[in-house]
């Protein structure tokens, strides 16, 4: 893991670690960053401007708390639980997506908020 990140929503604070992948540096070379996210079970998403194609990474079976780049909506993904594609606990991205890291701390306070949220994406110094 690399790169330490703060997820800000509202009043809530969470912190996650980027991997070393091309899509993780995308997302670094993008903060500050301003993210409007939908929710899709417990998952959040939001196009943010990713770009980076899918890598040999690549997976829709995720684990709770990972956050993936979906570049077919130039989007960043928060993975808390389980989501519609699933057929048990763990989170299914809806296609493939590229793992970029992942939360490092509780992400429960995530599955009290609505159906859209807006993050606040920055380096965690």
């Amino acid at each position: 893991m690399g790169t330490k990140i703060k997820l800000q929503v509202g009043n809530t604070s969470l912190r996650a670690e980027l991997n070393d992948s091309r899509a993780a540096w995308e997302l670094a070379g993008k903060l500050p960053l301003r993210v409007r996210m939908s929710r899709w079970g417990d998952e959040y998403y939001g196009g943010c401007g990713l770009r980076e194609a899918l890598g040999p990474e690549a997976r829709e079976k995720m684990e709770v708390g990972e956050l993936a780049a979906w570049p077919p909506g130039n989007a960043l993904c928060v993975f808390f639980g389980p989501t519609p594609a699933g057929s048990g606990p763990e989170p299914r991205a809806a296609s493939p997506v590229n793992p970029i890291g992942r939360l490092t701390g509780d992400p429960s306070p995530l599955k009290g908020m609505g159906g859209t949220i807006t993050v606040e994406l920055s380096l965690d110094k």
